[in-house]
């Protein structure tokens, strides 16, 4: 489960655990939780034990041990030992969560019902009554607190851990309701990820193609109109390389102060008032630009470039994110950079109508990147009151894409950006 999801799910466990009640309710549920101990609803449960010779590299049915659960299997069994075994001993049905109880431990997998057999006492499983739902138990289990472990450096999750842990629990009506809740999120959030993902390579792929290669005067693909070469500069002629200072001596104020690692508080005056820039890390972080919107000041440590007269500045961000800053790095120990070397890089330049196309197009991009970024913060701001549905957080995503796609002025940005909202 994400981040985020956990986040919530915490919240309503603390609460749960003081009084027995959360700290809202989704739907029309407003009874008091019950508080049991795991081993009062369920026992703890695994697979027969598997032996090395009973594997092999190939073979009918998965065998997942501790290092491969959740991912991919290096090892297989038999059908005839998978059928026996299955038929005689202790097997998960469709739904179980299964749990890591070796290494890092409390690991989980919802068992989707496939023929694969789980490592003996390393993979186990709560056998449990009707009382309580697997969708809850898997909420359950991202915030848990394993009984008899805290603060212990064991690696090991033993049966007495589990059943002695505590669970605060609503009706099973109330449970179903809320871990159809936290799926839905963690679908959302996770369709946020690929899409992150994906845009993320695009652009990547985009760069690539759009800027000139190999010595080449001409990108490998360019917009409608324009076919001059693009001319051979130096990184200084293009942008204005300016050094951060220290800000302690400024009072607190509006004006926001960055360093390589982003914003880090405000202050009452500014390096640039009027003149938006790139920032780049002089020391430490030296390969993350950013734009920098003025009025703004930055530390010692990071470096602001201005773009020059007749150069867009989200054209020259874009020339800055396609650098391979570590090259550039100057030091044997924590990686630096200096203004020589930046203003020394040979670039590729297009004229000032066609960098404004790039810078645009490129923009846009990234806006849909930074939205998806958020890994589904929109998706607990956005959701309604019915845990069911996810379409308002969905329409958020498309309005705000929508409205990306309305400030581009070109309609060649338009179409590749429609292609991007609407099927990437």
């Amino acid at each position: 489960m994400s981040a985020i999801t956990a986040k919530a799910s915490r919240k309503m466990k603390k609460y749960a655990v003081l009084t027995r009640e959360p700290r809202c309710f989704l739907g029309s549920f407003d009874f008091s939780w019950e508080q049991r101990k795991l081993g009062e609803i369920g026992s703890v449960s695994m697979c027969r034990r598997i032996f090395k010779e009973q594997t092999s590299e190939t073979g009918d049915i998965p065998f997942y041990k501790i290092g491969t659960f959740g991912a991919e299997p290096d090892a297989f069994i038999s059908r005839e030992l998978f059928e026996e075994y299955k038929s005689k001993y202790p097997y998960p049905k469709k739904g179980d969560i299964l749990i890591s109880a070796s290494g890092s431990i409390g690991r989980t997998v919802e068992f989707a019902g496939n023929n694969e057999y789980f490592q003996d006492s390393n993979i186990v499983w709560l056998s449990h009554d009707e009382r309580l739902s697997n969708s809850f138990l898997k909420c359950f289990y991202s915030v848990v607190k394993w009984a008899g472990i805290e603060g212990s450096t064991i690696k090991r999750l033993y049966n007495d851990n589990i059943l002695n842990t505590v669970i605060c629990m609503p009706s099973v009506p109330e449970q179903e309701h809320i871990g159809l809740f936290f799926e839905n999120l963690d679908n959302l959030i996770t369709l946020h990820q690929r899409k992150f993902e994906k845009l993320t390579n695009v652009k990547k792929s985009m760069l690539e193609k759009m800027f000139p290669q190999n010595g080449s005067s001409y990108p490998e693909i360019r917009f409608k109109g324009f076919t001059d070469p693009w001319e051979q500069r130096k990184l200084g002629e293009l942008v204005d390389v300016c050094s951060g200072r220290d800000y302690k001596h400024l009072s607190e104020g509006t004006i926001p102060v960055y360093g390589t690692g982003g914003y880090m508080l405000s202050v009452n005056d500014a390096l640039s008032y009027d003149r938006d820039a790139i920032g780049i890390g002089r020391k430490g972080t030296i390969d993350r630009p950013y734009i920098l919107k003025a009025p703004f000041w930055t530390v010692d440590t990071l470096f602001y470039a201005i773009p020059r007269e007749k150069v867009d500045l989200n054209y020259a961000f874009d020339i800055f994110q396609n650098i391979d800053w570590k090259k550039k790095d100057e030091s044997t120990g924590v990686p630096s950079l200096s203004k020589t070397a930046i203003n020394d890089i040979d670039v590729l330049a297009p004229k000032h109508d066609e960098q404004q196309i790039i810078g645009q197009f490129f923009a846009a991009i990234d806006n849909l990147i930074t939205l998806h970024q958020r890994k589904g913060k929109a998706a607990v701001t956005g959701c309604s009151n019915d845990a069911n549905n996810s379409k308002g957080v969905y329409c958020k995503a498309r309005d705000f894409g929508y409205k990306c796609y309305k400030k581009v002025k070109s309609q060649q940005i338009r179409c590749l950006i429609a292609v991007f909202i609407f099927f990437v």
